[in-house]
This record gives structure tokens, C-alpha cells and sequence, in this order.
């Protein structure tokens, strides 16, 4: 499925989210007059964004039946939004949503249609290197997969369930795992400064760090395990530092905890 031959694509919601995916497709080279961007009240870089590409900004729903609706706003709101939505939804459309939490069920009763699919991605999908796990409802023929393949792939890579309780997990590991590196760059920072460092150097060390460690691991297809053990020497300073993350109560149960409550989270956020 080449992008360039899609549309009209509406996309509601144009948060950070919204934009970054847009963005991925523009790229990937859907035309700027087959995709719509609809936010009642979008912000300063949205507008800056549409400007600059040629993209139909609006407030509301336009009055077509688009080839693909994409659902990118916060879980809160779905419902009131999916009621203004469903008369525009067509036979031929597509609906995909990455609100956490709203199911499958939900989606295609409220909008009338059995061809939706289920995304999560996450934010460095930004920068083309994102992650999203994608469900298919019964009703998503294999053109719709084919274009849903397309769409996602423009932002990074796609990893399809069969199961949809697996995206609530999947949610609370790669959906919120951005936010967890990022605070791991802020203690490792902060661990730095308390051993001595002026804190804009620990700040750099820190986040060149996990910079480094992830494009690494980007360039080696060598399992995570076997990277951690090259950097290892027995009885050296990593094994000290490791001997604090990987004990009992070190990282690993604290991730476990944290992970646990991200999925309890999002499976509340459908309810």
C-alpha cells in the first residue's frame, strides 16, 4: 500500500501524539491535500504545522465519509466524541484509535462499524523511532490491514495482537515506557550530583548515556542480556552497580510494580 495513494485520512485530535504520527505520514508520502486535521482548539505548533504543510485545519467533523478516521483523542472524551463522529463514518472507513483503554467493543458500537483497529504507539514515533501494537476488530479486511500496516510503519515499527487485553500490557510497557527512560535519565542525573558532579554535567553524562545505550542496541541485534554482560567485567564497577539494580529488591520488582499498575490503569480507563 503506497500512502501517496490514500484519502482523504481524517485525523481527530492533533495533540503530540496526532501531530507525530501526521508528520510520519507526510513524510512517508501521503499527499497534504488527502489528510484533515480536526481540533477544535489547537495549539500554536498545530496551527504552525498545518501552515507550513498546506493541511485543512477545522474545528469540526467535515461533512465526507473519509477513507481512514484516526482517533487520537485523551480516553476521557472518547465517548462524547465517537457520538459527534458516528454519521460520518462510511462503509468504506477505516477507524483506527490509540485512546488507551476505550475497547474494541465500545468503538464499533459507538460508531456503527465493525472495520476498527486498536493502536497504541508511543511518543518516539516523533523522531520515526516509535513502537505501536495494533488489534484488528473481525470486521478489518486485509486492504484495511495493509493500510493500517502503511500508516504505522511511517513512525516506526508495528507489532500486531490477536488479543486485545495483550494492548493494555503492551499499553504499560512500550505506551508509557518513553516516561520511564526519562526518568531513569533524571535519577541517574540526580545520582551523579549527589557523588559530586555539577548537575548540567551529570545531566549530560546521563542523558548521552541512555542515548548512546539505545542506538546501540538499535545498531546490534545482540539480546539485551549478552550488552549488559559485555559492559560487565567480573568484580568491577558495573558488577558493584548491578549487584544493587538486580537484587532482590532492586529493579527488576520495582518495574514488575510499576508496569502493573500502568496496565491496572489502562484497563480502568475502558471501564
Amino acid at each position: 500500500m503506497k500512502l501517496s495513494d490514500l484519502g482523504p485520512v481524517v485525523l481527530v485530535g492533533a495533540g503530540k501524539m496526532g501531530t507525530a504520527m501526521a508528520r510520519g505520514w507526510l513524510a512517508a508520502g501521503l499527499r497534504a491535500d488527502r489528510l484533515i486535521l480536526v481540533d477544535p482548539k489547537p495549539s500554536d505548533p498545530v496551527i504552525d504545522f498545518a501552515g507550513q504543510h498546506g493541511l485543512l485545519l477545522i474545528g469540526e467533523m467535515p461533512d465526507l465519509a473519509p477513507r481512514v478516521l484516526v482517533l487520537a483523542v485523551k480516553p476521557q472524551i472518547m465517548r462524547d466524541v465517537l457520538a459527534d463522529l458516528a454519521p460520518r463514518v462510511g462503509d468504506e472507513t477505516l477507524v483506527l484509535s490509540i485512546a488507551a483503554g476505550i475497547s474494541l467493543e465500545t468503538l464499533k458500537s459507538d460508531l456503527g462499524t465493525q472495520r476498527v483497529v486498536r493502536m497504541m504507539p508511543n511518543t518516539p514515533a516523533q523522531v520515526g523511532k516509535g513502537m505501536t501494537g495494533a488489534v484488528p476488530a473481525e470486521g478489518v479486511n486485509a486492504e484495511d490491514r495493509d493500510i493500517t500496516a502503511a500508516l504505522l510503519a511511517a513512525s516506526g515499527k508495528v507489532a500486531w495482537f490477536d488479543e486485545e487485553a495483550k494492548l493494555d500490557s503492551l499499553t504499560a510497557v512500550s505506551g508509557s515506557g518513553p516516561a520511564y527512560v526519562f526518568y531513569m535519565v533524571e535519577a541517574l542525573a540526580a545520582a551523579g550530583v549527589a557523588e559530586g558532579l555539577d548537575p548540567e554535567q551529570a545531566m549530560e553524562l546521563a542523558r548521552q548515556t541512555i542515548i548512546g545505550a539505545a542506538a546501540l542496541m538499535d545498531a546490534d541485534p545482540t539480546d539485551a542480556g549478552t550488552l549488559r554482560e559485555n559492559v560487565t567485567s567480573p568484580k568491577g564497577v558495573t558488577a558493584d552497580a548491578l549487584a544493587v539494580l538486580m537484587a532482590d529488591d532492586g529493579l527488576a520488582p520495582l518495574m514488575a510494580r510499576a508496569v502493573k499498575a500502568a496496565r491496572k490503569r489502562s484497563e480502568e480507563l475502558g471501564k
